[in-house]
Formats: C-alpha cells, sequence, structure tokens
C-alpha cells in the first residue's frame, strides 16, 4: 500500500512540473517575435538588435521594435559569411555562438509531451481497473474463514445440547470418513438447519461441528448477501460455494439465514426482489453440489416459521435440529464451562444458581458469571462469592439497584404492601413455585420486585395453575386497595401480564368452560411477509363479545381471589410489611417465618459481601489489576 501511494505522488510531481515546464515554454514562445533574414539583417544595420545568440539551426536574440519595446525574437540562419562583420560594424553589444545540442533535448522537446500523455492514460485505465475490480468484489463472498481455517472450538467447549450433539455427530463422521457412507449407499444431508431461541449456541455448536470434524469453517450472516446493488446477493451466494468447492471437505455456515430465506413473493417488494433473487440463488446453489464434493451447508436461525418452505425440503435442508433453552442439568454445566476462567469462593453452589436462572440460555448465564466478577472486582474481593451470583442474576433479571432514587416513607410503605400482597397471595394458593425473594429495593422501571422459582423446569400449563398466576399477578393490587382504599399505576405491568395470559386460556388453550376447545387465536403474520394485511377480522361479532367477557370473568375471578385471601391474613401482610421496611430483602426463609407466625431473628446492617472473602481495600492503581486477575481465575498478590 505504502509502495503504491510513492508511485503515485511521484507521478503526480512529475506531472505538475512537466505542466509547469510547458506552461513556461509556452508563455515564453507567445513573447518570441519570428523575423525574416532579411528583416534580421534590416535590425542590425537600424542599430536595433542588442544581444544574439547563433546556433547551428536557429539564430535567437534581443532587439528593439518599431515602439521601441524590447523584444525577444528568432530567425532561421542562412549561409552568410558577413555576419559577424555586420554585428561587428553595426555596434551588436553581445553575440556568441552554441555548440551542437545533444540528442536529449530535441528528443524530449519533441516526445516529452506525448509521452507524458501516455503516462496520464496509463494511471487512468489503471485506476479504472481498480475501480473495476472494486466493483466486480462486490460480488465476492464476504465469508470468513476461521483462524488458519480449523477452529478450535470442539463439543467439550459446548455443554448441554445432548440431543443436537448426537443429530449433528453424522456430519463430523461424514466429513471424517464419507468413503464409509458413500460405500452402502447412503447420501449424507447437505443442509443443516439450527433453530432456537437467540443465545442458545447455535453459532458454538456450528463451530464445535468444524472443529471435531478438523475441516475449514467459512461463517458468514444473512445481511451480508444483500446490498443496494441488484444481483449482488447472488453473486455472493455463488462465490461462497465456489470457495466451499475449493477447500472441501469443509462447512459453510450462515448465520440469521432469515435475512434471506423469507417466503418469496409475500405480497411486498414484488418478484424481482434482491432478496427473493438471493434466496433463488441460494436453493439452485443447495440443489447443485454433490454431497460428495463434501460441502455442507448449517445454517442458524431463531424465526424458522418466516423461511420459504422450498427451502426446507429434502434436498435442501434435510435435517432441522432444534437448540431448545437449556434444562437445570444444562445450566449447570454450562456455568461450569464459563466459571473455569473465574475464581470461585468456597460458598459458590452452582446447582443453586442453576436453580434460579429458569429460562435462562447460555448468553445469559455467560453474563451472570462476568457480571458477578465485576461485582466481586468492585468490592474489592479475592474470590466471587454466592452473593455476586445472587446480586448478579438479580442484576440481568430485575435490573441493576437504583441506589440513588429518593422515595418517602409512604411510597415505601405502599411499595411493601404491593410486593407483601404478592408474596402471600403466592404461598396461600395450591400449585404455584416457592417465593424465593421479595424486595422494596428499585431495580431498573420496577420499584421492587417479588421472585418466585420453579423447583423443576416446567414444559407445561394446568388450569389451576395459570388460575393461581393471574391471582398472583393481582395481589399487589389488591393489597394496595385493601389497606388504602385507593389505586395507583403500580400495577399496570401485572394488569397487561394478567390479560394476556387470561386471553391465551379463552383463545389458544381452550381454558374457557362457555367456549370450549377452540383456537380462536389468529396467527402471528408479521408485516413484512405481506400477509392478511386487508383481511378483515375472523372472528364474528358474538364471538368477540364472548371472549372478552370469558378474559373478563378470569381476570375478575383472580382480583377476588386476591383479595380475599389477603384480607382473611391481614395481620400476616402487616407484618410482613413492616420486616421489609426495616430489612429492604426478605429471602425464602424468613417468607416461611413470617407465613407461620414467627418471629425474625434481630437484624443487623452490615456489608453484604461474604466476610471470609473480603480484602482490604487495595491501592487506587491495582484496580484495574484485580478486575483483571479475578475474571482470569488468578490470586490477587498483597
Amino acid at each position: 500500500m505504502k509502495r503504491n501511494n510513492a508511485w503515485f505522488i511521484a507521478l503526480w510531481i512529475i506531472i505538475f512540473i512537466g505542466i509547469a515546464f510547458f506552461m513556461n515554454s509556452a508563455k515564453q514562445k507567445s513573447q518570441i517575435v519570428d523575423l525574416k533574414y532579411s528583416q534580421f539583417k534590416q535590425n542590425i544595420r537600424e542599430g536595433n538588435v542588442n544581444q544574439v545568440v547563433v546556433a547551428p539551426g536557429m539564430i535567437k536574440g534581443e532587439f528593439r521594435n518599431e515602439k521601441g519595446e524590447l523584444r525577444q525574437f528568432k530567425t532561421v540562419p542562412m549561409y552568410d559569411i558577413d555576419l559577424i562583420k555586420d554585428l561587428e560594424e553595426n555596434k551588436v553589444l553581445e553575440f556568441s555562438g552554441v555548440e551542437q545540442n545533444g540528442w536529449l533535448g530535441p528528443l524530449l522537446m519533441s516526445w516529452g509531451p506525448i509521452i507524458l500523455l501516455i503516462l496520464f492514460w496509463i494511471w487512468i485505465m489503471r485506476g479504472m481497473a481498480g475501480g473495476g475490480k472494486q466493483a466486480m468484489s462486490f460480488g465476492k463472498s464476504k465469508a470468513k474463514l476461521a483462524g488458519s481455517g480449523l477452529t478450535n472450538v470442539t463439543f467439550k467447549d459446548v455443554a448441554g445440547c445432548n440431543e443436537a450433539k448426537e443429530e449433528l455427530q453424522e456430519i463430523i463422521e461424514f466429513l471424517k470418513d464419507p468413503a464409509r457412507f458413500q460405500k452402502l449407499g447412503g447420501k449424507i444431508p447437505k443442509g443443516v438447519l439450527l433453530y432456537g431461541s437467540p443465545g442458545t449456541g447455535k453459532t458454538l455448536l456450528a463451530k464445535a461441528v468444524a472443529g471435531e470434524a478438523g475441516v475449514p469453517f467459512f461463517s458468514s450472516s444473512g445481511s451480508e448477501f444483500v446490498e443496494m446493488f441488484v444481483g449482488v446477493g447472488a453473486s455472493r451466494v455463488r462465490d461462497l460455494f465456489d470457495q466451499g468447492r475449493k477447500s472441501a471437505p469443509c462447512l459453510l455456515f450462515i448465520d440469521e439465514i432469515d435475512a434471506v430465506g423469507r417466503h418469496r413473493f409475500a405480497g411486498i417488494g414484488g418478484g424481482h426482489d434482491e432478496r427473493e433473487q438471493t434466496l433463488n440463488q441460494l436453493l439452485v446453489e443447495m440443489d447443485g453440489f454433490d454431497t460428495k464434493e463434501g460441502v455442507i451447508l448449517i445454517a442458524a436461525t431463531n424465526r424458522p416459521d418466516v423461511l420459504d418452505p422450498a427451502l426446507l425440503r429434502p434436498g435442501r435442508f434435510d435435517r432441522q435440529v432444534v437448540v431448545p433453552s437449556p434444562e437445570l442439568k444444562d445450566r449447570e454445566q454450562i456455568l461450569a464451562v464459563h466459571a473455569k476462567k473465574v475464581k470461585l469462593g468456597k460458598d459458590v453452589d452452582l446447582h443453586t444458581i442453576a436453580k434460579r436462572t429458569p429460562g435462562f440460555v447460555g448468553a445469559d448465564l455467560a453474563n451472570v458469571v462476568n457480571e458477578a466478577a465485576l461485582l466481586a472486582a468492585r468490592n474489592n474481593q479475592e474470590s466471587v462469592n454466592m452473593y455476586n451470583m445472587e446480586e448478579a442474576i438479580d442484576r440481568i433479571f430485575a435490573g441493576p439497584e437504583r441506589k440513588s432514587m429518593i422515595r418517602s416513607k409512604e411510597e415505601l410503605t405502599r411499595t411493601a404492601y404491593h410486593e407483601s400482597g404478592h408474596a402471600i397471595v403466592a404461598k396461600m394458593l395450591p400449585k404455584t413455585d416457592p417465593v424465593h425473594k421479595v424486595s422494596i429495593i428499585p431495580r431498573g422501571a420496577s420499584l421492587g420486585h417479588t421472585l418466585q422459582l420453579p423447583e423443576n423446569d416446567k414444559h407445561t400449563l394446568t388450569k389451576t395453575e395459570a388460575l393461581s398466576r393471574i391471582a398472583i399477578m393481582f395481589g399487589g393490587r389488591a393489597a394496595e386497595e385493601i389497606v388504602y382504599n385507593e389505586l395507583t399505576t403500580g400495577a399496570a405491568q401485572d394488569i397487561s401480564q394478567a390479560t394476556k395470559l387470561a386471553s391465551r386460556m379463552v383463545t389458544e388453550f381452550g381454558m374457557s368452560d362457555k367456549i370450549g376447545p377452540l383456537a380462536l387465536q389468529r396467527p402471528n403474520e408479521e408485516v413484512f411477509l405481506g400477509r392478511d394485511i386487508s383481511k378483515d377480522s375472523h372472528l364474528s361479532e358474538k364471538m368477540s363479545e364472548m371472549i372478552d367477557s370469558e378474559i373478563k370473568k378470569i381476570i375478575d375471578n383472580g382480583l377476588k381471589t386476591a383479595t380475599d385471601i389477603l384480607t382473611a391474613n391481614r395481620k400476616m401482610m402487616d407484618d410482613m410489611v413492616e420486616y421489609l421496611l426495616e430489612r429492604e430483602t426478605l429471602n425464602a426463609e424468613d417468607i416461611d417465618k413470617i407465613v407461620k407466625g414467627e418471629p425474625l431473628a434481630p437484624y443487623e446492617k452490615e456489608k453484604p459481601a461474604n466476610k471470609e472473602y473480603d480484602k482490604k481495600e487495595p491501592p487506587a492503581p491495582q484496580k484495574e489489576a484485580v478486575i483483571k486477575n479475578i475474571i482470569k481465575g488468578e490470586t490477587v498478590s498483597e
């Protein structure tokens, strides 16, 4: 790059000097008067010539014209033996001769402009060629080859996803020994589609397949194929598969394939939409390459429902592998993988943390461990303790603690009653998840929160559990109404969640006795698909009124249930509020004692970090090093 820049600068300097030289020559040339030899001799005799320079092919000099102006002149010499005599007799002040010029000067004068034009034309052509290459590079694939071609990720680095690993094991075996499958006439799948929630590890799983097989791994994203220039996406698809064939056996990975794989001609954009041309080329390429070439395409998406059916048919993405959210055992394994890089305290129990994080995916669990390490470093601890882990979960679940928020005694008390209402209703109703924590510490957008954790991962929901959840959601509103006989906006989020659940019970789950098992919920069509935009509702007015009536009935019963429970347990609620105002946070053991009517042990405010692992405040310059050491799993030197 530097060498090209030097040539570029040198070329422009030459061009500038040449232009300046010829401009100066042209200027001087325009001031030289051409004289006939007879006029030259006449001016000598009249005494107008001051200076003469005689060259073999030209005579030049200075003379005064008729107006008395001093001008340059030139004339072609003739055979004149009396020239020197005439110059002396007419008192020419200065005359001299010039020897024969070399060949370089006349050559440059004659061919210099042409040479400069040729150089300039070559430079223009090279620039156009470079621009053409840049323009053609739009059609080149932007797929990145991992490292030296091989990834360092294996299945050991991917915790959980055991079923997905088993499904992908055949791909690995084929890439390692394709002859074993081909001799039996079997064909390995051309494409594998990984789908699941964001953060479940689809990309990591694809890298692990390439790492286990020991083959090159080309990765790209669906959005890289779509550009503002028509035809670029299709060209990049062709180039990606060409790269794969040259490096076979290999894996091609396209992340977020829904960016180019959506339904074709969905009513918006027309049949010549750039995205559709890219998808058509992808379909052709997947049909075009043979499994014997050893090129396997792996794609990932969290929206398999929007993909074109032609992309999912056998012969293209033959195998679809779901990457689910991790179960309890999987979460514990994922936490153990990420905790290897962090120095953990003796009190950290990964099983308890896994139980506290239902619904968390791999990315969430990695964030929990990282947040805990940062919190420990902020407190200048030697290691990460259980309190750091609990606090990290709360930060991710409800947001960071808003310590600077100032609230009045009345607002704190109202928040305490609201959260106590949720907790007590949850404790009194059957088939509810245990209450793990109640807090009036503001986090994120909430002024407090009540945390329930299931004992085991749940995949279905009974009608009794759904009705209990709705009653728990209205526990806060009911408590405020009982105590203050006035409503606030604090229950807005609870009302929204309760209404959504009640609506699904009626229109999706068939849990309404009056309507019965009917699927009345309209399909979730997306606007970008262009479907059902202009269609009217598929429900009659009578059915819509019946649905609204059933939803309201469920909501009213939930609110009444919560109100009855809290009215019957008013003293329990008042006791919980007093403890919350004193301690701000109650754990599961504290809540159980309050429900049983047992007093809690005296409360002493202390630093919330585990003293066993606290260390003295390090000097200011060491704080950054403390953070790095804890994240790396190293001890802090005193």
